[in-house]
C-alpha cells in the first residue's frame, strides 16, 4: 500500500516525538519513503541522529541552510512528497498552521505545499481543550487538514484526558487511508450510525437495538473507495471503523449538533437509528418507586436529522441517503418516507425479531429510488455496504 509513496514527515518539539521513531520504523516496514524535518524543539527529545538513521535519509532542521536551498528549496521540499505528516502536532504548531505563520522550515513547508496535510496532535489536556486550540482544529480540517486522535489517557506532566498522540500504528492506518486512491477519492462523505441513548434519569434510558454494524461497514467500505468519511455515532456496540474522523454522541440532539458540523459534504448516510422521541425534561436523580404509584413521562420529539439535510435550501449535500428500519409494509412505509423527508434513497430492511437482521451479522435490504424498489439478496453486512458504496462512487461521478 505504502511502497514507494514519498512521506515528509514533521517532528514538532513535545514528549510525544519518542513515537516519531516508531513511526518511522513502521512507515519503513511498509515501504514508504520517509524525509523527515526536525523542529529546534524536537531536538530536545529525539536526536537528528536517531532519526536520519530510522529512515535512512538526510533530516531537515534549518529554513536557511542555503546549500540545500541550492540542491532542492523548501518550495520543492514542501512538494515533492505524497503526503505531508505532522506528529507531534503541538498547539504552537497547530496555530501556526492555522494562522498562516511561516517562522521557521515546518511551518514554511506547510504553508508553501500544495500536497495533503495530516497531523497527529499531541499535548497537555488543558491546552487540547483552550478555546483557541479548538478554533485553530476547526480552522485547519475547514481547510482540509487531516486529523488523528489525539487519545485520552496519562500525561507525561501527571494529567489525565485528551492530549495523547495516537499510536503509530493508529497514524500508519490514517496515511493508508488518506494515499488511498478509488472512485471516491476527493469526496467527503458523512456517515451516522448506532442507537441514541435518551435519559430518563442518570441510571435509564430510551433506546433500540441497533448495534451500529451496518453503519461502520458503510464507512469502511467507503474508505476503501477513497472518500473522507466523517463517521458520527452513538453509543453503539459495533468496533467504530478505522481510517475515519470518528465524533461520539450519546443522545438525538447531540447527533443533530455534530452532523450540522460537518457539513458541508458531498453525500451523507443517515444510517442511525435515531430515537423518534425524548423524554422532555429527564430527572437529575433516579427516579424512585413510592406508593404514589407510576411515574408519568412526558415526552418531546427529536429533531429529525434525515429531513433537515434533505430539505436544506442552500449546501444540501449532492446525495442523501436514508435508512428505513420497518417491521411491516416494508417497501410501502418506506417508499412513503423517502418522499416525506425528501431524500434521494431510502436503504430499506425488514428488521422484524424473526429475521435477525437488527444486531445480527446479515442484512436483506431494498433500495428506493426516483427509479423505484430494488430487492438485494440477504449477504453479510459488509457485502451490503461494499454494494452501497459502489452506487454512491457511481452518482457522484
Amino acid at each position: 500500500m505504502l511502497t514507494d509513496k514519498r512521506i515528509l514527515l514533521i517532528i514538532a518539539g513535545g514528549i510525544a516525538a519518542f513515537k516519531s521513531l516508531d513511526l518511522i520504523r513502521r512507515l519503513r516496514e511498509r515501504g514508504a519513503l520517509v524525509t523527515p524535518v526536525l523542529t529546534r524543539s524536537a531536538e530536545e527529545f529525539v536526536t537528528p541522529l536517531s532519526v536520519s538513521s530510522l529512515a535512512g535519509e538526510k533530516v531537515y532542521r534549518d529554513l536557511f541552510d542555503l546549500t540545500d536551498e541550492a540542491e532542492m528549496g523548501h518550495i520543492q521540499l514542501s512538494r515533492s512528497a505524497d503526503l505531508i505528516v505532522v506528529a507531534p502536532a503541538t498547539a504552537d504548531l497547530m496555530a501556526k498552521m492555522a494562522n498562516g505563520l511561516a517562522n521557521d522550515l515546518a511551518s514554511t513547508l506547510l504553508l508553501a505545499t500544495d500536497t495533503p496535510v495530516l497531523i497527529a496532535p499531541a499535548m497537555n489536556v488543558r491546552m487540547w481543550e483552550h478555546p483557541a486550540t479548538q478554533r485553530n482544529l476547526t480552522t485547519l480540517q475547514g481547510d482540509g487538514i487531516g486529523v488523528v486522535g489525539p487519545n485520552e489517557g496519562d500525561m507525561a506532566c501527571g494529567e489525565y484526558g485528551p492530549g495523547r498522540m495516537s499510536e503509530p500504528l493508529e497514524i500508519v492506518s490514517e496515511i493508508e487511508s488518506a494515499m488511498r486512491v478509488g472512485a471516491l477519492s476527493g469526496q467527503r462523505v458523512l456517515v451516522t450510525s448506532g442507537p441514541t441513548h435518551e435519559p430518563i434519569d442518570p441510571v435509564r434510558y430510551i433506546a433500540n437495538r441497533s448495534s451500529g454494524a451496518q453503519g461502520s461497514a458503510i464507512a469502511e467500505a467507503l474508505v476503501e473507495q477513497g472518500a473522507e468519511v466523517i463517521f458520527v455515532t452513538g453509543p453503539a456496540d459495533a468496533a467504530r471503523p478505522n481510517g475515519v474522523h470518528l465524533v461520539e454522541v450519546e443522545t438525538a440532539q447531540e447527533m443533530m449538533q455534530a452532523v450540522q458540523g460537518t457539513l458541508p459534504v458531498d453525500a451523507a448516510v443517515f444510517s442511525a437509528a435515531v430515537a423518534d422521541w425524548r423524554v422532555a425534561s429527564a430527572s437529575e436523580s433516579k427516579i424512585k418507586k413510592t406508593k404514589d404509584g407510576l411515574p408519568v413521562l412526558s415526552f418531546a420529539e427529536n429533531p429529525d436529522i434525515l429531513a433537515t439535510v434533505s430539505q436544506m435550501k442552500s449546501g444540501r449535500p449532492k446525495l442523501v441517503i436514508g435508512f428505513a428500519a420497518e417491521t411491516d409494509d416494508v417497501i410501502e412505509n418506506a417508499t412513503s418516507k423517502r418522499l416525506r423527508k425528501g431524500c434521494d434513497w431510502i436503504v430499506a430492511n425488514d428488521v422484524s425479531p424473526e429475521t435477525g437482521i437488527m444486531g445480527g451479522s446479515e442484512n436483506a435490504v431494498t433500495l428506493i429510488s426516483d427509479d423505484g424498489a430494488e430487492s438485494w439478496p440477504r449477504m453479510g453486512k459488509a457485502e451490503v455496504a461494499c454494494q452501497l458504496a459502489e452506487r454512491i462512487a457511481k452518482a457522484l461521478q
